[in-house]
C-alpha cells in the first residue's frame, strides 16, 4: 500500500482520493509514522425492512383497548 506524507497528501489530494476511488488505498504518514488509511468510501445500504409478510393476520379495530378495562383494575387497586 502506498505511503505519502502529510505534506505530499496535502499537495496532491486530488489526485491520491482518485487512486483511491479506483480501488488503491493509501496511508498517510507523519514524520515516518503511518497515521491514517484512506479507503474509498462505499454506501452501505440497511437490509429493507418487510412489510406484508404476515397477510394472513388480521388486527381488529379495538385492539388498543381490549383489556382495557382489567388492565385499568390492575392499577386501581
Amino acid at each position: 500500500m502506498k505511503q505519502v506524507n502529510m505534506h505530499e497528501a496535502k499537495t496532491h489530494l486530488s489526485s491520491l482520493v482518485d487512486e483511491a476511488t479506483k480501488g488503491q488505498p493509501f496511508i498517510i504518514a507523519k514524520a515516518g509514522k503511518p497515521q491514517v488509511i484512506v479507503y474509498a468510501y462505499q454506501v452501505f445500504h440497511e437490509p429493507q425492512k418487510r412489510t406484508g409478510f404476515m397477510p394472513d393476520i388480521v388486527i381488529p379495530e379495538d385492539f388498543d383497548s381490549i383489556l382495557a378495562a382489567e388492565i385499568a383494575s390492575l392499577f386501581n387497586n
